[in-house]
């Protein structure tokens, strides 16, 4: 059986793609295997001071530390879940630690079924465990909340999720697919193909 070059070719590229991408699964899992051991790792350490200059790695995450609002200079609500697992917002303080800068620590200083920003607190001391934060890399979820709300969910080593090999399960069923396929489709064209 003659094949045709360029449909080859395009198959061959396409399956030596999804093969490649399974691959590059089975070492992301690998990689966050590594990173969720260095988190628990991390859990246990003893709590830090809170960094003047968010880390430019995530080596503080997970950990406990503390730090002092000199004063706040800002509320956010952004959705999250309190300690008992409910569904609302979370309100994250922005801080200032010092003089005159800006704000140099966000913390979330509770849980509420709405997005109004508490009254009543205006800083001080506050301790808890270093989260991820998309706006700022790094945010302390308090122990105990401000006035009027519930302590928020702090942050879970199971949220993170390690489905890398399925992914790489998926890409390989792709790549089989895509042969068996290809090679049906070659077989109905010769059982077409007119005999000499």
């Amino acid at each position: 059986m003659r094949l045709p070059l360029v449909p080859t070719a395009i198959v061959a590229v396409a399956i030596a793609a999804m093969v490649g991408l399974g691959i590059w699964q089975l070492q992301r899992r690998e990689w966050k295997a590594e990173l969720i051991a260095r988190y628990e790792a991390a859990a246990g350490q003893p709590p830090v001071a809170w960094p003047t200059v968010p880390p430019a790695d995530d080596s503080l995450l997970f950990r406990r530390a503390s730090g002092f609002c000199t004063e706040v200079v800002g509320w956010t609500a952004v959705g999250g879940r309190s300690a008992a697992g409910d569904s609302g917002w979370s309100h994250i303080a922005a801080c200032r630690t010092g003089g005159l800068e800006g704000p140099g620590m966000y913390v979330d200083m509770g849980w509420s079924q709405g997005s109004d920003a508490p009254d009543g607190w205006r800083g001080g001391p506050v301790s808890g465990v270093i989260a991820p934060d998309k706006a700022h890399r790094i945010r302390l979820v308090a122990d105990a909340p401000a006035p009027g709300l519930a302590p928020s969910a702090p942050p879970s080593l199971e949220s993170i999720p390690n489905n890398h090999l399925f992914y790489a399960i998926q890409w390989f069923f792709f790549a089989t697919a895509a042969g068996v396929i290809y090679i049906l489709a070659l077989k109905r064209r010769q059982r077409g193909a007119p005999r000499p």
